[in-house]
């Protein structure tokens, strides 16, 4: 039977079962055991319970619900209070006033979360209400705060990037360093925004901040202290191969429950309530991995991932316009899909096609996650867009628009990583390696 054959079952299969509100991982699964059957002789049944046992009791994987718990501890402590009180009086005297403190708000909590929305809720329930009381302009607010948030996908602990290295079984701690100096330019880059805007509408500059004097702003500051070491600590362990990415989870619960209980917001409700949340979040992640690793499975017997590797290999496209022409693929399935989603669903087609290109798995790893980050503030699926239309009542038209110049700074990344590689590349090839 023809690769194209297989490829017209496979997504009407999938359409129709994600048409009909399935969950995603039921969906790839239903989508899998279509095409053992159509296409093999083994028992479908018995693929799916090896397959799905082997993929769920990866070592690997249990970084992520570890990571997961560790940012729904802190999202349940002041942290953000802590943070703003901190950050403020260093960002008042930067061209474009207060509106820093979302870029390096989300930068921070994005270190210690690993999920863009708990990090836009974070530091959004910190900044939105000090930023409007300083008459900020409301766009600059909400389209700062849509952009910065999804640095929670890029700067370790990211979930996509643990997902992402368990789907192709690469080195998460690697995929980890990969994230920080890309992580890093992008929040340079929104910067750069909030400057530009503060030079070309003088005439909607908020009221100017009172000085501080340096001792009042060293003071200030030791409210950032706490989270900056759990930062150092967990980052820190990975970079000097004193810790995997797993052990380094375990640091940062322990770090997170050790801050929790110092600012005394750690009551037995609070942990309980981080505790639901972390499973649930793991749980729905971890279903969407048991389909994509029966899916890749089912597919490989198809033969159509070597089929379309041999496809791309034939038509002699360069890495660059193979990577355009990935780059538009993913921005569409953004607006329909969440992050984690799209790269579970594609992997199976897409690595073969990267390793054929040349294409560099932790380089495109991070070049993944660029893309996705579009997706989070895209309609009509964007994901921040309904959760900041919660927080601030505005039309999810209306915050869409303000987030547009973030997405374009986002496209100004993806040609800054073709452009310069070793951006991602550089660090993950000068860790030392744990023992472990």
């Amino acid at each position: 039977m023809s690769e194209l054959y297989a490829t017209i079952i496979f997504l009407f299969v999938l359409f129709a079962l994600l048409g009909s509100s399935v969950w995603i991982g039921l969906a790839l699964m239903g989508v899998a055991w279509v095409g053992m059957e159509l296409f093999t002789s083994r028992p479908a049944g018995d693929a799916m319970l090896t397959t799905i046992w082997t993929g769920a009791s990866s070592w690997t994987l249990t970084a992520l619900p570890l990571f997961i718990w560790m940012g729904e501890i802190l999202y349940r402590t002041r942290l953000s209070e802590d943070m703003f009180r901190g950050l403020a009086p260093w960002m008042r005297g930067l061209p474009g006033g207060l509106l820093h403190t979302n870029i390096a708000g989300c930068t921070i909590f994005a270190a210690v979360s690993g999920s863009s929305a708990a990090t836009l809720t974070t530091v959004g329930k910190m900044s939105i209400p000090e930023l409007r009381s300083r008459g900020y302009p409301e766009y600059m607010i909400i389209g700062t705060l849509a952009g910065a948030a999804t640095l929670g996908l890029m700067i370790p602990p990211s979930l996509t990037l643990i997902v992402y290295g368990v789907t192709i079984n690469e080195s998460i701690t690697k995929l980890f360093m990969a994230g920080i100096i890309p992580g890093l330019v992008l929040a340079g880059l929104f910067t750069t925004y909030i400057i530009g805007w503060h030079y070309l509408r003088k005439s909607e500059h908020a009221r100017p901040e009172p000085k501080l004097s340096l001792a009042e702003m060293l003071r200030e500051s030791r409210f950032l202290i706490p989270v900056l070491l759990l930062v150092s600590l967990v980052i820190g362990s990975m970079y000097f191969g004193w810790a995997t990415a797993t052990e380094a989870a375990a640091v940062g619960v322990l770090g997170a429950l050790l801050l929790a209980g110092a600012q005394r917001s750690l009551t037995w409700s609070t942990f309980r309530e981080s505790l639901m949340g972390a499973t649930a979040t793991s749980a729905m992640i971890a279903l969407i991995l048991m389909g994509a690793s029966f899916l890749s499975l089912a597919m490989g017997f198809t033969g159509l991932p070597r089929a379309l590797a041999g496809w791309i290999d034939q038509m002699n496209l360069s890495p660059v316009v193979l990577i355009v022409a990935l780059t538009l693929f993913y921005i569409v399935l953004g607006m329909f899909l969440d992050g984690i989603s799209s790269v579970v669903l594609t992997m199976a087609i897409v690595e073969p096609m990267i390793r054929q290109a040349g294409i560099d798995v932790i380089w495109f790893g991070i070049f993944i996650v660029v893309v996705v980050e579009m997706a989070q503030v895209t309609p009509p699926i964007g994901f921040n867009l309904f959760v900041l239309q919660g927080m601030t009542n505005h039309e999810i038209s209306y915050i869409a628009k303000t987030a547009i110049p973030m997405v374009l700074l986002m496209m100004v990344m993806v040609v800054i990583l073709v452009a310069w590689p070793e951006l991602a590349t550089w660090l993950p090839d000068n860790i030392r390696q744990s023992p472990g």
